[in-house]
């Protein structure tokens, strides 16, 4: 998308970052029936919490969030990568891809990155396909919602 800068997100950010997080993820509760999911309770308190201790990148066009995702590195070296949002109006538009190429290069030593998604989700899932992610796992977490754990390995820079 023309004229988008990705930049870490600032505990300022948090309650335009949650207001976006709960537009996004409307039509995710619209297909499992369930308003409950996390991303629709989370806190304002818990999201500057987040953003105080774990990465969390926003996606701007001028003075414009358009976009936000998280992620914390682990103590095998992988990356959890979580709650990559996007303004609904704006899905579509490459501001998704941005945001996952740039989570992944503020992690340059990571050996594998890690996140997971709904089994009904399949935009979400062709998206993170695309970008190189294979499914690893998957976990019934009730009767209508089934959880899909993917990756991406990264090889060394020895074996590129």
């Amino acid at each position: 998308m023309q004229g988008m800068i990705v930049i870490p997100a600032t505990a300022e950010d948090a309650a335009a970052i949650l207001a976006l997080q709960q537009a996004a993820y409307q039509s995710e509760a619209e297909l499992y029936q369930d308003w409950s999911i996390p991303p629709l309770t989370q806190s304002l308190s818990e999201l500057q919490q987040e953003i105080a201790t774990i990465t969390v990148l926003k996606a701007c066009q001028g003075t414009r969030l358009v976009g936000s995702v998280r992620a914390v590195q682990q103590e095998d070296n992988s990356v959890a990568i979580g709650r990559l949002i996007v303004l609904p109006d704006l899905q579509g538009q490459g501001i998704g891809s941005s945001l996952m190429a740039a989570i992944e290069a503020a992690f340059p030593t990571a050996s594998r990155f890690e996140l997971f998604t709904g089994s009904l989700s399949l935009r979400n899932i062709r998206l993170y396909e695309r970008l190189g992610y294979t499914v690893f796992a998957r976990k019934q977490l009730s009767p209508q919602v089934e959880l899909v754990f993917m990756e991406k390995r990264v090889s060394s820079k020895k074996e590129r």
